[in-house]
């Protein structure tokens, strides 16, 4: 086999090496060095210095507390997920039609998504505080709503399901756009009705959407950060302390990291399975 033969066969690979070159680094790396970490006990530079096996995870399991954040994020989830994915195609269906101004309403509805988490916080912040905020003051109310166990997670969660609804909105405007109009049309003239319409045509059409959006959804839920960490540090009490934070806070702030790396890893193993989980429910619902 000569040079050229060989350069021919091996020079497409060598297009990947950058790409490669970069999943090692910030992804398989990290991904390695966590699990390597969560077999260890670290000093508070992060180093490991005592191999404890799986006693990091057995610690985990025996806590209360990390059964109380696992408990919070599913629930955060839940709310999240079906709020942001209604919120997304409301008004996809509400922008699917043409009218004067169309054009501003779908601007305003995709907006969520160029916000920053954290600047959507603070905002949120100001307007929920119990002696300034519009929303005491509109609803003629006297709750310190982020003070307040049984509020403050219903409004971390209302925040991350408005910031989730831009893009949603896009995902399920560009599923009704590929709907064929006249399908519509023939159903209108055997006398099906706007709700008939809707369960019979659009939802089947939109089953794809649906189900990449419900998965993508669920993976960024599990990962919210920003939000919980402007308004509530994980409070009051632990009412919001998302297995996020909590990675987040054990490792920076009690400098257990061999810990931290435990439930990065817990996390992943729950994104992973739901993940593989939808995947094979995916054939039974989902119409191509």
């Amino acid at each position: 086999m000569n040079l050229k033969n060989v350069t021919k066969k091996i020079g497409p690979y060598a297009y990947l090496i950058p790409a490669m070159a970069i999943f090692v680094l910030f992804l398989f790396y990290p991904f390695i060095k966590t699990i390597y970490l969560s077999l260890y006990k670290t000093n508070k530079m992060g180093q490991a210095k005592l191999f404890v096996g799986l006693g990091n995870y057995r610690d985990l399991f025996q806590s209360k507390s990390f059964y109380n954040s696992l408990l919070v994020t599913i629930v955060f989830v839940l709310i999240v997920v079906v709020v942001s994915m209604l919120l997304g195609l409301i008004t996809a269906l509400l922008c699917n039609r043409t009218f004067p101004g169309i054009r501003i309403f779908s601007t305003a509805y995709a907006m969520p998504m160029a916000i920053a988490s954290s600047s959507a916080a603070m905002i949120f912040k100001i307007m929920l505080h119990p002696s300034i905020g519009i929303v005491n003051k509109l609803l003629n109310l006297n709750i310190n709503w982020i003070s307040e166990p049984k509020y403050a997670l219903i409004c971390v969660a209302l925040l991350t399901a408005w910031l989730n609804s831009g893009i949603n909105f896009l995902y399920f405007s560009a599923g009704l756009s590929n709907i064929d109009e006249t399908i519509y049309e023939r159903a209108s003239v055997d006398g099906a009705n706007s709700f008939q319409q809707f369960f019979r045509l659009s939802l089947p059409g939109l089953s794809p959407i649906i189900f990449y959006t419900l998965v993508v959804n669920i993976i960024q839920a599990f990962q919210s950060f920003g939000q919980v960490k402007v308004l509530t540090q994980g409070g009051p009490g632990e009412s919001t302390n998302l297995i996020v934070y909590s990675i987040y806070r054990d490792a920076f702030f009690n400098y257990r990291f061999g810990s931290a790396a435990a439930q990065s890893v817990i996390l992943f193993i729950m994104i992973m399975t739901l993940t593989l989980f939808m995947f094979r429910m995916e054939k039974r619902g989902v119409n191509y």
